[in-house]
């Protein structure tokens, strides 16, 4: 009788994507930040259990944080382990990107969307964060009609050749 596999941890790779804002938002720059993190937080985002369906990043005290970002508790841990899901998490960004980003985010029309958290080559957790611009409706009925040509042509050149 086999073993039933145990799921793999992510040592590196995407831990968890934020696939709705690239349909949501023009992205017209991305920049890779560290994040402050916990021990059973990192133990969490390695079982690939994070979500950024609902998160975005803004400055606070001069420094950029990432807010509504659901990271569950890890279950086996103690009870220490216990840290609030939603919390506030600190981005790790050199200062010259810290003034680039904040003086982006006051203009018009422009928002700071997290992208994805991915585990780097060292294993190091990182937030890839965007500059976006958002689409309005017409832009985005736009969008899915391209990707459905492009569906159907992938599909009539299956069936051709």
């Amino acid at each position: 009788m086999a073993e039933p596999r145990k799921k793999s941890l992510i040592s590196h790779g995407t831990a968890a994507q934020n696939r709705k804002a690239r349909f949501d938002y023009k992205i017209t720059d991305t920049y890779e930040a560290g994040l402050v993190l916990l021990g059973p937080e990192v133990k969490s985002l390695r079982a690939g259990r994070a979500a950024l369906a609902d998160a975005w990043a803004g400055e606070r005290d001069g420094e950029i944080w990432l807010f509504n970002s659901y990271i569950p508790e890890w279950q086996a841990g103690s009870f220490m382990a216990k840290f609030e899901p939603r919390r506030p998490r600190k981005l790790l960004l050199k200062k010259k990107q810290v003034e680039t980003l904040t003086g982006a985010v006051a203009r018009d029309g422009v928002t700071l969307v997290p992208l994805e958290i991915l585990f780097n080559e060292r294993g190091i957790a990182k937030v890839v964060l965007g500059l976006g611009e958002g689409k309005n409706k017409a832009d985005k009925r736009h969008a899915i009609a391209a990707r459905d040509w492009q569906r159907d042509k992938a599909r009539l050149m299956r069936e051709k050749g």
